[in-house]
Order: C-alpha cells, then sequence, then structure tokens
C-alpha cells in the first residue's frame, strides 16, 4: 500500500493505493506542517486518526507534501515521526510547492502558485522548480493567504477601519477578545492556521465593496512579489491552487488581466490530481 499526502497547515488529505493501483481509502488530519506544529501534537494528530493506524504495517511508501517542507530540519523531524510510525515504509518528504507543481502542470512548463492558508509561488520548466525567494512563513511573507487576510480583518476591526455593518457580524462570529487573541497568537500552537480561520469570514461577504478591496490588494501583493519577477510572458500558463483562489478566481482572473497576465486554472484541492499523477508513475 501507498499512502499519499497533501500537508497543509489547516489540514492533511491522504489518500491510499492499493496494490491494484486503485484507490483504497481516503481521510484527513488535521494540519501537519513541522515548521509550527510542535512535535508531539504532529505525532498525536497522526496515530489518532483510526484509518492510518488500521494500515500502518502494511504500507510501503509514503509520498507526503507539506507545508513548512522546505528546510531539511522540519523534513526530518516529520520522517522520524512518520518512520517511528509507519516502520515498514520508504518515507519520501517533499514541500507542497512541488504537489501543486505535479498536481496542476501535467509536467508541462508553467508557473503554479498557493494561495490556501500560506502562499507560494514558482516557476515549474518541465523539469526542474524555480523558486525565485523561498518562503519565511506567516509573519514576513504569505501575500494573499489566509492567514494575510486574517490578520488584515483584525488589525481594521480593531483600528476601526472595518466598516461598521460588517464589524458588527465580525463580532458576532468571532471572540475578538484582545488577551483570546493575543494567546493565540503567541501561546498557542498554529498561529498561521489561527489567522486563517478569520479569513473564510471573506467568503460570506465577497459582495462587499470592502472585503473586493482588501482582496484586490492582497492578489496584487501576490502578483507584484511572486508572480511578476519570474519576468514570463502571457503565454505561460499560470495555476493557482487552495481555497483562497477558488472563490475567490473572479478577482484574481481581473488582478492578473491587470498585470497582462491570465490564469490559465484554479484547483481548490490538488489530492486528486496528485493520486492521479501517482498512479501514472506507479511501475
Amino acid at each position: 500500500m501507498i499512502l499519499i499526502a497533501d500537508g497543509g497547515s489547516t489540514k492533511a488529505d491522504w489518500i491510499a493505493i492499493g496494490e491494484d493501483k486503485e484507490e483504497a481509502f481516503r481521510t484527513r488530519t488535521l494540519g501537519l506542517n513541522p515548521a509550527v506544529v510542535p512535535e508531539e501534537e504532529l505525532h498525536n494528530r497522526i496515530i489518532n486518526m483510526f484509518q492510518l493506524i488500521n494500515v500502518k504495517d502494511e504500507v510501503k511508501e509514503i509520498h507526503f507534501y507539506g507545508a513548512g517542507c522546505g528546510t531539511p530540519k522540519p523534513i526530518k523531524i516529520l520522517k522520524d515521526i512518520l518512520e517511528s510510525i509507519f516502520i515498514n515504509a520508504k518515507i519520501f518528504i517533499s514541500e507542497d510547492m512541488l504537489a501543486a507543481v505535479y498536481a496542476a502542470s501535467k509536467n508541462e512548463p508553467a508557473l503554479v502558485c498557493i494561495l490556501g492558508t500560506g502562499s507560494n509561488s514558482c516557476y515549474y520548466d518541465g523539469t526542474n522548480m524555480e523558486m525565485l525567494v523561498p518562503s519565511l512563513g506567516y509573519i514576513l511573507m504569505d501575500e494573499a493567504s489566509g492567514n494575510y487576510f486574517g490578520k488584515k480583518l483584525i488589525v481594521d476591526y480593531y483600528y476601526g477601519k472595518m466598516p461598521s455593518e460588517i464589524a458588527e457580524k465580525f463580532n458576532e462570529e468571532f471572540n475578538l477578545d484582545a488577551d483570546y487573541i493575543k494567546r493565540n497568537l503567541y501561546r498557542e500552537s498554529n498561529p498561521n492556521m489561527y489567522l486563517a480561520s478569520f479569513a473564510k469570514f471573506m467568503f460570506d461577504f465577497k459582495d462587499e465593496k470592502y472585503i473586493k478591496k482588501i482582496i484586490k490588494k492582497g492578489f496584487q501583493e501576490f502578483f507584484k512579489y511572486r508572480i511578476l519577477p519570474y519576468n514570463k510572458t502571457s503565454e505561460t500558463p499560470i495555476y493557482f491552487i487552495g481555497s483562497i483562489a477558488h472563490y475567490f478566481r473572479d478577482i484574481l482572473e481581473k488582478v492578473a488581466k491587470k498585470n497582462n497576465l491570465k490564469v490559465t486554472g484554479v484547483i481548490q484541492r490538488p489530492i486528486d490530481n496528485l493520486l492521479e499523477y501517482h498512479k501514472s508513475i506507479i511501475k
């Protein structure tokens, strides 16, 4: 049995492939970003999913593509945990950007971008993945991501920049007590996921002028720092992965057009496309 995982900061989607090369089951755990989630919590999030533990001795390979898996230290942390659980499996860990490439480009040259809890981009030439700037995560980067917009909403609420009728609904939906917010940001695990949880508010008010404005500004920042520096023409396909891109595709396409580029495709969850890619390469 082979396990394939697309591991974001908020959630991780898992699919098992049996010996007949067909899907055996799929499941979902909480996010498994080793750069922000403590080791004990990573371990618990895996072993508490009975579908994974039920087959742990049968798994021969795990292909894990994850947020926070772009540097050696977090990769080692996650690999050690997986090896301790799936004792008969070979473990392959890559960053989520590579999963996005496999899911979107079908091995053809393209710009591939992630707009989910976090954000990132790369250029794939059909063989190699080029990333001009490594991601420094939710505090310093992640333009136009869920946590980026979550921060924006909270700040605007506190500074009184959010329209009153929207602010009232925002206050009804979330606990906006200052001490509660600070505890989640500075003392609890997954502060990026916590911030991104506020972004869901935008989905219900996406026709409001205020929401459209901050979405548009965030997308423009993403293009400025994460797409335009590659200096590609409108002939280069551009794919986006993630819920932020999916739910605000209309604004995304307008921002792309403003920058003389065109959105080729948007995939909300790449796991199905990733499954087809791996089935195609199983010998």
